[in-house]
């Protein structure tokens, strides 16, 4: 059998996302909200509560990779989604999170036209913190405030490049009882970007890696401590 040709094609999918407005007056901050792993953003949204009682702007995204449900109790639109595709290759996994970035700027291009922000905070939790340590850093100049939670900021990915992130304020948030991701390479990252100029607070807390309303409301009272209302 002769091959004759071979290459690849565009498979696009729709990913949804949805933006929400509290408080009054239209000049604000934009907050936008990345999941973790297997959450999606209904989810998310449920478990930020404390966050959205923030005047702000608030951008749910859902990430583009569906998790299948194997039990098969939920419908496709009910399944948890991820952000990027790992394989435990550093390469793959810098790859995967400028395919994601990337399309997280479309999506920003599209939304500013419609709001009028006076900053922009980016909350991430576990692959979503991830993400959003990646995007702070590769596009510093498009984040104001940078919360991530139970996940790590890979600093080493910009160690040639660090410089333009002394206006960036980062919270970042451990629990003692992590199992899944540990703290001390978040906090070797971030003193690392600390040592680059941005405004860095590591705080552990007595939690394990799951998602409870401790961590919101530590992002919470950082943010109020900034100045957000």
């Amino acid at each position: 059998m002769n091959e004759l040709k071979s290459g690849e094609s565009t498979f696009e999918l729709s990913v949804p996302y949805t933006l929400y407005e509290t408080g009054s007056g239209r000049a604000k901050p934009l907050m936008v909200y990345l999941h973790g792993f297997k959450q999606n953003s209904k989810i998310f949204k449920r478990l930020m509560h404390p966050l959205t009682e923030l005047e702000a702007y608030h951008l749910f995204i859902q990430g583009p990779y569906p998790v299948y449900d194997r039990k098969r109790n939920k419908t496709v639109d009910q399944w948890g989604r991820s952000w990027y595709l790992y394989d435990g290759r550093a390469e793959q996994f810098v790859s995967s999170l400028e395919e994601a970035a990337q399309f997280l700027d479309r999506l920003l291009e599209d939304i500013y036209p419609d709001i009028n922000t006076t900053r922009t905070a980016m909350v991430g939790y576990s692959m979503g913190g991830y993400l959003a340590g990646y995007y702070g850093l590769s596009r510093a100049d498009q984040i104001d405030e940078l919360a991530v939670m139970g996940s790590r900021i890979k600093t080493e990915v910009f160690k040639e490049e660090h410089s333009g992130f002394e206006h960036l304020n980062v919270l970042a948030l451990h629990g003692r009882q992590d199992r899944s991701v540990k703290s001390d390479p978040q906090k070797k990252s971030c003193a690392m970007l600390a040592g680059w100029g941005a405004s860095v607070t590591f705080k552990e807390l007595e939690e394990g890696h799951r998602l409870s309303s401790v961590y919101p409301n530590e992002v919470k009272k950082w943010l109020t401590g900034l100045g957000y209302q």
